[in-house]
């Protein structure tokens, strides 16, 4: 066996971390050392009769779990062996406590198109982390998993689909067009949830909902009715952003804007009954419009234009139509000429402009993007060709003033990536002030809390501004509008709002007769209108005494993006306590973005998408999991390998400590030792004050941690926690109290005095594990597996209780010990002290720091690699100071090292001298350099600035080496 003492356990990390190393020799753990049985004390030589404990018989048999003792490093591929067996014991199902407050999060349902992004990692990540700390802390704890049917990306997949097959939607008809929807999501559906589970997302998935399932489409149905009821649901014609392509009206959420360049039209409007030089130019970027202007507005305080205002203007080919001159204080007098061209029909601000001022509103377009007959010689021309040709006509009228290269924001689907046309189309909207108002009462009395913080200004500026939402789309694939029309009648007036087909024939047969004839509305509900009733539906609601309704409803976060918080939360909190009277969740936290190591939005285009797959099988979920919740709630994170390789080097640290903390307990059958190991108690005052200090402090260290991380985890700062146990763990645990514990465990020759190691590092393991859990849930779980005394399953087991005993004295202690450490080390390194040289030390402090510095003896001489005989603890100056490299380590606390111990003084002045030599050399040839004015005035400016920073570093070193070549010749001078 090799052992480093100066540190422990290889490592891969690439960070400042020391280098680590911990090497077992393989013999020394065959099957016949095991078979002996020493009766020698704990000492090197009995740990080759230590082995690990074994995994339960179940995991074993079953090959769930691999121990350390075989595998030299976690194995990725066995995560979903893992979770397999998580699920098969039913450990992510509630485990229902009377009287318990449960906790519970209701997933953001992904697309069911979708497959697994960044976005799902960081996502999953997070809930998971509250979900398993919760599951821990007892409570029943209810993560309820689902996808939505997500209308218009699932539409046009399957549309895409069938194109390939030359078949169109239009020529299957909707029944058997819904049907073939439905086998490609029965197929293909399920790839997104799979794709979740392998991230370790620990759901109850006996609970999955689709938002097409029977159970929430009827608290759908519901929601429309009891609305609609109230009178806040109403059916009009009003601006939306329509898709020509797919041929219907899309979310504010579903467009997104790029800047794009473009041209700007400038045209000649003629001012009627005026000469030829009484016209306005307009400025616009759509000239196709002007077909639908019904006004041209200018600012009134434009002296340009105030002699037109009250005047009709003619608008260009269209045979002479004629549209007021208005003013209004809407209109930038700054921007282009000064003249606005209201099309109502065609651009939103326009179009509340014209309800403001009461102007008509004029449609020149088709909804699949070809212009209707009010554009005259331009119907049935596309949208783009009709604006080259009417440019084309204006400039031979002579109405074309010019046209200029302009950047426009132009706005486009999301799923199709199309132009959005602002088009007036008969709609279905819910009124949404009325709803906002208890929403914003919800956040300022303390019923909802959102996190960050400031997200709560985003919130209330959105509910204090909101427009009326329009929740129809024309689609096949959805929740169909529960309305029916009475053929013959008028559509807009009568129409029947029912539950089913059955209900509203009873109720138009009551008011029509027997005779009549309905038909349901072809439209089907905005997707975001079902996914605002995810929190409760899937509880149960619209049954309130549902179980599940009763026992988790209101739950108790809803985690997302908060690029989603207007569009889906605040409909949520809104839906939720017009429904069902109170708000649906207690805390809403909000994550950012994944974005590059560079700081940019991952794209296809930019090609700097990182799959979360491929990042799992190269650096292992643990590792993508804690590099993801690392970040700050609510800012985007920057990813970059660097960030996962670091992470993955963790994950190969801690299941190296499990290593090492395995190997060094008794056999399973010394049950003297275990007896012993086992009668040590860390949860009291007095038991942790009779701990040799090294174990005082860990204990004590680790107790505090506790109480940080779990008042962290309580809080969710999440980065907090993961900061706080990765510093404990490396450089606490690792660095520092696994190498002290060598002391004891290899050269105490006591075993009462190695037990005392061995429980505190079961001990400090088993938190460690628990603490770390949620981020890093793999390997946490197979170490604990591999661990003696353990319980089940980490996953349920108990969370460590705060507010255990500590010695804030032994923390200091220790401190000044580490201090000590630290100086000789960095003593050794300046001297280039060979990593196995023993030297000498003298240790001069006051009697209060001897006695408990001595006392550590052993573990001071192993981490500092002294020479155990020759450290001695005085309280003065040692005859030969002069002779020694002084420390200072701390107030009240130094060292005095033999020179003679760690260098050949003479052989050293003898190389320094000639390495002063040659660094003199080096300096005076770069400042001659620097003073030939020839060089300084004409070399390029980045060679003399090189030049320079050379000549610092020379004189650095310079100064550096004659220091310490004065330093040690007036030794040599002083030894003769």
């Amino acid at each position: 066996m090799a052992v480093c003492t100066s540190s422990f356990l290889s490592s891969t990390s690439s960070s400042s971390r020391p280098s680590l190393c911990f090497r077992f020799n393989p013999l020394l753990f065959s099957s016949a050392s095991r078979r002996r049985r020493s009766t020698l004390p704990l000492s090197r030589s009995r740990l080759r009769g230590y082995r690990f404990f074994a995994i339960s018989a179940e995991a074993e048999n079953s090959g769930i779990f691999n121990s350390p003792e075989v595998a030299k490093s976690f194995d990725f591929s066995n995560e979903e062996r893992i979770y397999k067996w998580w699920e098969s014991q039913g450990y992510f199902k509630p485990n229902i406590v009377k009287g318990s407050d449960p906790f519970v999060i209701p997933m953001p349902p992904p697309n069911v198109t979708g497959s697994l992004h960044m976005g799902h990692a960081m996502f999953v990540t997070l809930e998971d982390i509250m979900i398993r700390y919760n599951r821990m802390k007892g409570r029943p704890t209810l993560w309820l998993p689902g996808t939505d049917h997500a209308g218009i990306a699932t539409q046009l997949v399957v549309e895409r689909m069938l194109a390939t097959d030359g078949v169109k939607r239009a020529d299957l008809g909707r029944d058997e067009f819904t049907k073939r929807v439905w086998e490609w999501k029965q197929k293909y559906g399920g790839t997104i949830t799979n794709q979740i589970k392998r991230l370790g997302a620990s759901c109850d998935w006996t609970r999955e909902h689709f938002t097409l399932d029977e159970q929430l489409s009827r608290a759908v149905v519901e929601a429309f009715i009891r609305l609609h009821e109230k009178g806040l649901i109403y059916q009009g014609s009003y601006m939306v952003n329509w898709s020509p392509n797919l041929q219907t009206a899309v979310s504010d959420l579903e467009v997104e804007y790029s800047e794009e360049p473009g041209s700007l039209y400038y045209i000649k409007y003629r001012v009627a009954g005026g000469s030829r030089s009484d016209f306005l130019t307009i400025a616009t970027t759509r000239p196709e419009t002007l077909f639908g202007d019904t006004a041209i507005a200018v600012n009134p305080q434009d002296e340009r234009y105030a002699k037109y205002i009250g005047k009709q203007a003619i608008v260009p080919l269209t045979f002479g139509r004629h549209v007021p001159i208005i003013s209004d204080k809407y209109v930038d007098k700054d921007f282009g000429t000064g003249v606005l061209k209201i099309s109502p029909g065609h651009d939103h601000n326009d179009y509340l402009l014209a309800r403001k001022l009461g102007l008509p509103i004029l449609n020149v377009m088709n909804k699949d993007g070809t212009l209707n007959e009010v554009a005259g010689l331009y119907a049935g021309l596309d949208r783009f060709e009709a604006r080259k040709k009417l440019w084309s006509d204006l400039e031979e009228t002579g109405l074309a003033v010019k046209k200029e290269t302009h950047t426009s924001r132009v706005p486009r689907s999301q799923r199709g990536g199309e132009i959005i046309e602002p088009l007036v189309s008969k709609q279905w909207f819910v009124t949404m002030e009325p709803l906002s108002e208890r929403a914003l009462e919800a956040v300022s009395n303390g019923e909802l809390n959102i996190m960050p913080e400031r997200f709560e200004k985003i919130y209330k500026h959105w509910l204090s501004n909101i427009k009326d939402w329009c929740i129809s789309r024309q689609l096949w694939w959805g929740h169909r509008i529960p309305v029916w029309y009475v053929s013959g009648k008028d559509s807009e007036e009568e129409y029947i709002v029912a539950r089913s087909h059955r209900e509203a024939l009873t109720k138009a047969q009551e008011k029509y007769g027997k005779n009549v004839e309905i038909y349901q509305d072809p439209d089907v509900l905005d997707t975001w209108f079902s996914s605002s009733l995810w929190p409760f539906s899937t509880l149960g609601w619209p049954d309130e005494s549902a179980e599940d309704f009763k026992r988790f409803y209101p739950t108790s976060v809803l985690e997302t993006g908060h690029d989603i918080l207007f569009f889906w939360v605040a409909r949520m909190v809104m839906m939720g306590i017009e429904l069902t009277g109170t708000v649906p969740f207690s805390n809403v936290y909000l994550h950012g973005l994944i974005r590059d190591s560079q700081g940019r939005k991952m794209s296809k285009t930019l090609g700097n998408v990182i799959d979360p797959l491929d990042t799992i099988a190269e650096y292992g979920t643990d590792a993508l999991r804690f590099t993801l919740a690392l970040g700050t709630a609510g800012q985007d994170l920057n990813l970059s390998t660097e960030r996962l390789s670091s992470n993955k080097a963790f994950t190969n640290k801690l299941w190296n400590a499990g290593k090492f903390v395995l190997r060094n307990f008794p056999r399973q059958d010394d049950t003297p030792a275990w007896e012993a190991l086992r009668a040590h108690k860390f949860d009291n005052i007095e038991s942790v004050l009779k701990l040799p200090l090294p174990e005082c402090w860990v204990v004590s260290k680790l107790h505090v941690l506790v109480d940080e991380a779990t008042a962290s985890y309580e809080k969710f700062f999440f980065g907090d926690v993961g900061r706080e146990i990765y510093d404990f763990f490396w450089s606490d645990f690792a660095d520092w109290y696994i190498e002290a514990s060598k002391a004891r465990l290899y050269h105490s020759g006591d075993h009462s005095v190695a037990s005392v190691s061995q429980a505190a590092l079961l001990y400090i393991f088993e938190n460690i594990l628990k603490l770390l859990h949620p981020f890093m849930p793999f390997v946490t779980e197979e170490l604990w597996q591999a661990l003696p005394s353990r319980g089940e399953a980490l996953i349920v087991s108990a969370w460590p209780p705060t507010s255990l005993p500590r010695n804030i004295d032994s923390i200091k202690k220790f401190e000044n010990l580490q201090a000590l450490t630290r100086a000789i080390r960095n003593v050794r390194a300046e001297y280039a002290v060979e990593p196995a040289k023993l030297i000498s030390a003298s240790i001069v402090a006051n009697p209060d720091v001897i006695q408990y510095i001595s006392g550590e003896r052993d573990v001071l001489a192993l981490l500092s690699r002294l020479d155990l005989g020759n450290v001695n603890f005085v309280e003065s100056p040692p005859g030969d100071a002069n002779q020694s490299v002084h420390i200072v380590a701390g107030e009240g606390l130094e060292a005095y090292l033999p020179l003679s111990d760690m260098v050949d003084i003479s052989a050293e002045v003898q190389r320094l001298s000639k390495r002063l030599v040659k660094l003199q050399a080096e300096y005076d040839g770069l400042m001659a350099r620097l003073s030939s004015p020839s060089f300084v005035e004409k070399a390029p400016e980045d060679i003399v600035r090189g030049v320079r920073e050379k000549a610092a570093e020379a004189e650095e070193k310079l100064t550096l080496t004659r220091n310490r070549h004065d330093f040690l010749k007036s030794k040599v001078l002083i030894a003769n």
